[in-house]
């Protein structure tokens, strides 16, 4: 039996933010947040990401301003949507876990709140200076080596886990998807 949940996230995605924000409630229960890059995962997958129909697109700009709503969360849907967040997935992975909970913060609020631009590096720049982060050091680390094969490994070991998108949570080796089976992880997980 599980002592934690595992929560499959991407920046990029609306429904993490929703998902991040109602984990925030559930402050006695361990959550292993394991970063992903999305782009790469639904290319292992072979899906298309709902970005790019225009039908679904609509339906989850629509459903994520109700979701939000019903829950008390702050959202704006933002207007640079998609972005390429692997920079931004790289530096989750390499500012060490000191900084990793303001750091997940400080962004899905600046995407999925703000309405930042956050394929523009000055306004990465900006957010990691608030999070007292050095700037210089954060961009050279996001192309070492090291943290691309780590952020690749993450997105493989995840899509070998059979993971797809995002949020997914896993519990017992079970598989919940999407923000709205946050409830039945949380079921599954007292269930131990």
């Amino acid at each position: 039996m599980s002592n934690h949940i595992d929560f499959y996230f991407d920046i990029i995605s609306p429904y993490a933010y929703i998902a991040h924000k109602k984990i925030l409630k559930h402050k006695n229960i361990i959550f292993n947040y394991k970063p992903i890059y999305l782009g790469g995962l639904h290319k292992l997958a072979g899906i298309e990401s709902p970005a790019f129909n225009k039908y679904k697109l609509r339906n989850n700009i629509n459903d994520c301003n109700l979701v939000s709503e019903k829950n008390n969360i702050k959202f704006k849907w933002n207007s640079n949507f998609p972005i390429n967040s692997l920079n931004i997935m790289r530096g989750y992975i390499c500012i060490g876990k000191d900084k990793q909970n303001d750091y997940l913060n400080c962004f899905f609020d600046a995407y999925w709140k703000d309405n930042h631009d956050l394929s523009n590096d000055d306004n990465i720049s900006k957010l990691i200076s608030n999070l007292k982060i050095d700037s210089k050091v954060f961009f050279e680390s996001i192309k070492k080596q090291s943290v691309k094969d780590q952020l690749i490994k993450l997105t493989t070991d995840a899509f070998e886990n059979e993971v797809f998108g995002t949020p997914t949570f896993i519990v017992n080796n079970k598989i919940f998807w999407g923000q709205d089976r946050l409830e039945y992880a949380l079921e599954e997980f007292s269930a131990n």
